[in-house]
């Protein structure tokens, strides 16, 4: 178990358009363990992603409802519906705001080992689908924040 340093927002990190993984080896496996790892140290997060921690390849996990789901190279492929939610991000401590995401959505990547799945998702699952792989490429959600509001 290794629970990496969160970046914080204004850390350019954030800003950071991720690589994609070329291979799927232990290294790779290790890292997605240290992000969940990371996530469930925080305590208040759904999901993180890689250049959260500071690294620059497109990894996410994701844990709603008590599943967690580890993705490499992940793309929305498919997009439904609308739906308007407050969230918050791990990197933006105590801020949330607003936000309009799809409510639903169809993701491809390759799984921890390197097979490829598809993951469906509404509500808060396409919440945190949409906002890690903004993540991604270098949008964090305060781009898109409709409103603030207090916690």
């Amino acid at each position: 178990m290794a629970v990496r340093r969160i970046r914080k927002y204004p850390d350019e990190a954030l800003r950071s358009i991720c690589q994609p993984v070329k291979r799927v080896n232990g290294r790779v496996r290790a890292l997605l363990r240290d992000m969940a790892d990371t996530m469930y140290h925080a305590s208040n997060g759904c999901g993180l992603a890689a250049c959260q921690i500071g690294v620059p390849l497109r990894l996410v996990v994701i844990d709603v409802d008590d599943e967690l789901i580890k993705l490499v190279n992940p793309q929305i492929v498919e997009s439904s519906g609308e739906q308007i939610a407050i969230e918050g991000c791990l990197s933006f401590p105590d801020l949330w705001g607003k936000v309009r995401r799809p409510a639903w959505v169809k993701v491809r990547a390759l799984n921890g080992w390197g097979r490829p799945i598809e993951i469906e998702g509404e509500d808060l699952m396409a919440v945190c689908l949409c906002h890690e792989i903004d993540h991604l490429d270098g949008v964090v959600f305060t781009d898109k924040v409709l409103e603030y509001v207090e916690d």
